[in-house]
Order: structure tokens, then sequence, then C-alpha cells
């Protein structure tokens, strides 16, 4: 919208006051504008790449500018939010950033309508020249038989169809010219150019939207950096790509002479750009930095409450005093440690550079590179480049030896091309030559070749194999380097033994491997008939907890049948969460969260028994109540009951059997009333159905008032030996609630 209102603006420039003047303004900015347009684009090559094990990859682009410059990039559309979330941009001659424009998601038809010559629509030579009126062209005609070409400068007032030879419609561009309006052939038209440099780079640009339009997951970005003669720039930033891998050859000495596993390491890299790397420096991360998507791209826009405005009289604005300020350190997360050119000349302050380096190198580095002279002809930021990544080397012996053993597998050693080198609590390995990989191709690339120390050992665990061991190694990473996880291919000598896979393995960690089934081998594990006895006995208020030792044995029978003596490593199921303890066994060699490993000798032919016992304590609380006294009882017969937990428990029977007493004496009463009772119903049933005068009939009345009499005193018992029952009763459970010991 800028330029097209420049351009309308143009044909007003002769016009007199503030307009007039406004208007020269507006027209040497598109001019000027359009000069810087018309810079040709500085191709900046990637020139460092470094590989992540989480997804992304950093790449690095350099080179040299001189002046206002433009560089002109394309991405996948997916790759734009982490572009715009990681970009760095570094001009090292004292110059400035200007701007990064990239192409938005409008539709194409909407990006070409904003341009002063719209490619929509007619794109026809008449059509664009129809768009281009009061434009003023050069036009350069076809040449005759009589005359050179000719050139013809005028405004373009349009074009229009004539009548041609026999008819046949001729299309004729209308020119003002200096001599007065000329009609020019179409047909006739050799060159045309656009004297207005305004309109010739939004021509330009528009063709750009269109060409890269062809492609509609690619985005155009342009970087504009601004300053003075010529001077090295650096754009750095973060993109989505496949982790880097590592693959394993791990040859061991066939011959039994008690030579070192020689370890062969390679890195599996991808480009999966569609530019090809040519000649860059390579560093492999093995670290998992956290890495997440946000939508940086599309627009958002957040909805907004419609507000009725409020009559109140004017008020003056509110001032407010500002909080406390934070003093953050910011973190440069850009790679200079391992982007500096080995030809440049070193920053001032190298020490300060690597500080705020991405990869997190230690000064102590830059300093140990100060005091160590450099190799011949090398500068001091790639001096220092090399002393921060150096690597752990083994003796020339192991490398011999090494050689020997990879020669007996029908190849020469491959030596490391990666210098690997600590970087905070990631690791790097720095490719030592440049890489050259094209795109959408990968590569191996040798990273460790080294001598480790290891020792020949068979795996036991019934999990994996229930009947044979297998086949493997306790290797230490002697290397000095940080092994990535990833599989090991496993030769004995020249024969190929088998594959196996580790996991991130740190200089100086033991590891085992495994890589074939011991057939020589077998094991017999065999379950005890195990045990269980109660160890103490202990009341709190009440509450008797026992304590039971649970003994569990396990036996393991080995049976070596091969020719060679064996190393055994028996994997015993850890279960030190359900509180089982080793006792009466050897000490494991190690022990994980899953596993005990004991390792066990065993010759040729021979057989051997290894037993695992473990112990637990399981505790058991029982509440004592005024149930029937069998619980009392069978705690007083334990043996483990100390004896003052026993006396008291012996008073609480004695309290026990009180209410017990008590309780009898009340049963009595209350069957003596229900007997009595009952009587009375069978004397008074009689008394009903026997005649006054009967003799028998006074013996049933006296028999009732004697029982009315038995009556009254049964009942006078019965609240008497009810109070005391309760009484007895709380005593009781009072005694039992409080029973500590």
């Amino acid at each position: 919208m800028l330029r097209r209102t420049l351009l309308w603006g143009l044909p007003l420039a002769g016009a007199v006051g503030a307009a007039a003047v406004a208007d020269r303004w507006l027209a040497a900015a598109a001019l000027a504008d359009a000069r810087q347009d018309l810079r040709p684009a500085v191709t900046l090559p990637i020139s460092r790449v470094v590989l992540f094990n989480s997804v992304v990859s950093y790449l690095s682009r350099s080179g040299e500018v001189d002046g206002d410059a433009r560089v002109d990039l394309t991405f996948q559309e997916a790759d734009i939010n982490d572009l715009i979330k990681s970009m760095v941009l570094e001009d090292f001659g004292g110059g400035r950033v200007a701007a990064v424009s990239y192409d938005s998601r409008e539709p194409i038809a909407r990006t070409l309508a904003s341009f002063s010559i719209n490619l929509n629509g007619d794109t026809t030579f008449a059509g664009i020249l129809r768009q281009a009126r009061g434009e003023r062209v050069e036009v350069t005609t076809t040449p005759t038989a009589q005359n050179q070409p000719g050139k013809v400068t005028g405004s373009i007032v349009g074009v229009e169809p004539q009548a041609g030879p026999n008819g046949v419609p001729v299309s004729v561009l209308n020119l003002w010219c200096a001599e007065g309006l000329r009609a020019i052939k179409l047909t006739e038209v050799q060159q045309l150019r656009f004297l207005n440099p305004v309109i010739e780079s939004e021509f330009r640009r528009a063709l750009e939207v269109l060409a890269l339009n062809h492609d509609a997951a690619k985005k155009a970005v342009s970087l504009h950096f601004a300053g003075d003669g010529k001077r090295r720039v650096q754009v750095g930033y973060v993109v989505e790509a496949p982790i880097w891998k590592t693959s394993y050859r791990l040859v061991l000495d066939a011959e039994g002479k008690g030579g070192k596993p020689y370890l062969q390491g390679w890195a599996v890299v991808e480009n999966p750009t569609d530019e090809d790397w040519s000649g860059v420096r390579m560093a492999l991360i093995s670290g998992r930095p956290i890495s997440f998507k946000m939508d940086l791209y599309n627009p958002l826009y957040v909805p907004r409450p419609t507000v009725e405005p409020e009559l109140f009289a004017s008020l003056r604005p509110p001032t407010y005093d500002g909080g406390f300020a934070r003093r953050d350190r910011v973190t440069d997360l850009t790679i200079k440690d391992i982007g500096f050119d080995p030809h440049q000349a070193a920053p001032p302050d190298i020490e300060r550079e690597a500080e705020k380096s991405f990869a997190g190198v230690v000064v102590e580095s830059a300093k140990r590179a100060k005091a160590d002279p450099g190799r011949p002809g090398e500068s001091k930021a790639a001096e220092v480049l090399r002393k921060s990544v150096t690597a752990a080397t083994a003796g020339d012996g192991s490398r011999q030896l090494g050689r020997e053993l990879a020669t007996r597998l029908g190849t020469a050693a491959v030596g490391s091309a990666a210098t690997a080198g600590k970087l905070g609590d990631f690791f790097q390995y720095a490719i030592d030559h440049p890489v050259s990989l094209a795109r959408q191709k990968s590569a191996l690339l040798p990273i460790v070749g080294k001598e480790v120390e290891g020792t020949r050992v068979s795996i036991y665990n019934p999990a994996v194999q229930p009947k044979h061991p297998l086949l493997g190694l306790r290797f230490k990473n002697t290397s000095g380097m940080h092994l990535s996880q990833g599989p090991i291919t496993v030769f004995e000598g020249s024969t190929y033994a088998g594959d196996t896979r580790v996991l991130d393995v740190q200089p100086g960690e033991e590891r085992l491997v495994s890589y074939a089934i011991d057939l020589g081998t077998e094991v017999d594990p065999q379950s005890g008939p195990g045990s269980a006895r109660i160890t103490s006995v202990k009341a709190v208020k009440g509450i008797v907890t026992t304590v039971t030792k649970v003994r569990e044995e396990k036996k393991y029978r080995v049976a070596n049948r091969s020719q060679t003596d064996r190393t055994l490593v028996i994997e015993h199921a850890n279960r030190t969460n359900q509180q089982f303890k080793l006792v009466e066994t050897a000490a494991p060699v190690e022990d994980t969260k899953e596993v005990y490993r004991f390792q066990v000798a065993v010759k040729a032919g021979e057989e051997k028994t290894f037993p695992v016992t473990e112990e637990r304590d399981v505790s058991t609380q029982v509440a004592l109540s005024n149930n029937p006294d069998g619980q009392i009882r069978f705690f007083l017969s334990l043996n483990e009951a100390t004896p003052a937990l026993k006396q008291k428990l012996a008073e609480a029977m004695k309290l026990k059997a009180a209410w017990d007493g008590q309780l009898r004496d009340l049963t009595q009463v209350k069957a003596d009333l229900a007997r009595v009772g009952t009587d009375q119903d069978r004397i008074r049933k009689n008394l009903a159905a026997t005649p006054r005068e009967a003799e028998v009939y006074q013996t049933y009345l006296t028999r009732l008032a004697t029982q009315e009499r038995e009556i009254d005193g049964l009942t006078a018992r019965e609240k008497t030996l009810m109070a005391a029952e309760f009484t007895s009763r709380k005593t009781f459970e009072d005694f039992l609630a409080n029973l500590t010991d």
C-alpha cells in the first residue's frame, strides 16, 4: 500500500505548498527504497550444522556483504514458527540488522493484487501495458533491412487493436513521446523497459511471488543488513530435523589372548533440507534440550468487548510509579563457540564470547588456549575451538591392538573422524573435516575408534531365557567419550557373533551387553520350602502387634558343559520394594532397581549350586476386645511375648473371669425369672378352669402368692447383678484399651 500511494503521488510533485513538499519527499523515499530493492541479493551458504537428539537441528549461515545488503532464503512453511522463535542474526563489521521480512499466509491472488501491476488477470503483453498507462518506458523496436533497432522513450497512453494486413487485428502501443503521439505495433517491440524503478521493483517482486508459489509449502524470508564496507555476517536458527543416530561395531579377541575389545562407532546423519551441504562444519550433540512448537506464524486475534461510552467529565490522565527492575541474566542462544570461522580473527574478548556460547564451552578452555601455542597458521578462534573439544585418546599400544583386531575382521581400522568434548551437561562430537552431503541424502560418519576394557561373561535371567544364559560382555567405557544409545554388531575375530543394543554410557561407566545364547551352560532355578516365624510381640493401647519373619530361598543349579571356563552373572529379582533383604548370601557385584547381579565362576565341565536367601518382616496387628478370651490365651502362649506383657495379659484374664462370673449369675437370674413367669402362666390357666369350692383351688392361690414373692427377690437380684456386670465389663475393656508393653 505504501508503494502504491507513492506512485499515485508522483503526478502531484509539481504542486505548490506543503502538499508539494510532501510529495517530493515521498517520491525521493520511494526511489531510494527502489534502489535498495534493486540491490542484488547476497547468498549465505550453510557453514555450520549442529544436530541434536531432540528432533531439532541448528543451522548457521555465514558470508560477506558489502554495504546495505539483502539475503533471500526459502523455508518450508512448517519451519517458519521455529524460525521466528529461534533466529539470531549478527553483523560483525559494525553494521546492523535492519529487518527480517517473510511471506504471510495471504492467498496468492490477494498478494499479487497488492502490487502496482496485478499479475492475477490478463497477463499478456498488452494486458500488462494497459495496467501501466501513464508510466514512462523505453521501447526497442525490431530492426528492419534498412536501419538498426530503434529506441523510443515515452509515456504509455494505451493499447488498442487495429486492422492489419489481410484483416488480421494487430495490437498497437500508443506512446506520448517528445515529438508527439506515436503508435508502435506490439509485433515490432523487441524490448520494453520501465524507466520508473519503483514499477520495475514491484514487477520483479510479483514475479518472485509467483515463482515461490510453485511450491506452496515454501515461504520466502528476506534478511536486510545495513552498514558500510565489506564485513562478515551470520544467521543461525533452529529447525525441525531427524535425530542423529549411532551404530557400533565391537570386535572381540577370538584367540583368547587377552586383547582388549575394539569399539568402532558411526553416526547416522541426514540432510532433510532442499539445499546441498557443501564443506559444512558439523557437530553432533549428545543431549536432549527441551524443544517445543509455538504458533507464531498465524495471526492471532483476541476477542474484544464492546463498551458503551460513559458520560463523565474530562479527567486528567493518571500516572503510575514503575515497579522494581529485574536484572536477570539473558543467555545468548547463538552457537558462537562452534560458529567461529577459523580463518577470521577472533573477537576482542574471546573469554566473553565463550561464556555466552550456546554450547556452554567453559572459559577455562580459552585460558588454556592462550597458554598453549596453537598450530601453525591457526587463528585464535580456531585454537580455542580445538582446545575446547579435545578428546581423551587411548595409548599407542591400545590403538595398535585395535588395528590388529580390525585386520582380523577383514578391514583396516577406521579411525575416529570426530573430536569429542564435554559441553556442560551435553557431549559433542565435532567432525574434524568439512562434510558435504547432498539434499535428501544420509551419511555414515565415524566418530569412535577406541579400545575399551571388557570381560566376557554369561548373563542369566530367567525372565529372558529360562534355561540358558546369554553370552555377553561386561565392558567399561574407557574411550573417554560419551557413547550414545544405539545397536552394536559383535564380531569374534572375523566371525559375526550377534547383535546387541546399548543405552547412553558415560565415560568410565560399566555396562553389560549380551549378543547370543550360551548353549554350553544350563541353569536350573529351584525354589526352596521357605519358612515363617514370629519374632516379636508388642501391645500398645490394646492393639497387639506381632512381627513375623518370612524367609524365602532360591537355588540356582549351574552346569557348564562347554570346554571353556565361564563367569556367570545371575540376575535375581530385586524385591527391596517388598521389604526383602538378602541374608546368608554372597554380596552381589552390582544391584539395580530391578535386579541383583551375582557373579559365579564355573569351570569347564563343573556343576555348582548358588543359593540366594531373602527375608522380610511382616507385621500383623490385632485389637484386643471383650470377645471370647482365645486371643489373649494365644498371645500368652507365645514365647516371643515379654514377661511384662504376659503379666498384664494374666491380669486381663482375671478381670475377664470376674466379668464372666457376673455375667453367668445375671444369666441365671434371668433364666429363673423366665422359669417362674412360665409357671405362673400355667397356674393362672388352671385357676380359671378350677371351681372355687375345689380344694386344689386354694393350693394354686398359695403357690401363686409364693412365686410373686420369689419374682420380687429375683428382680431385685437382677438389678444388682446388672450393675455389677456393667462395672466388671467396663473395667475389663478399659484395662484392654490401655494395655501397653
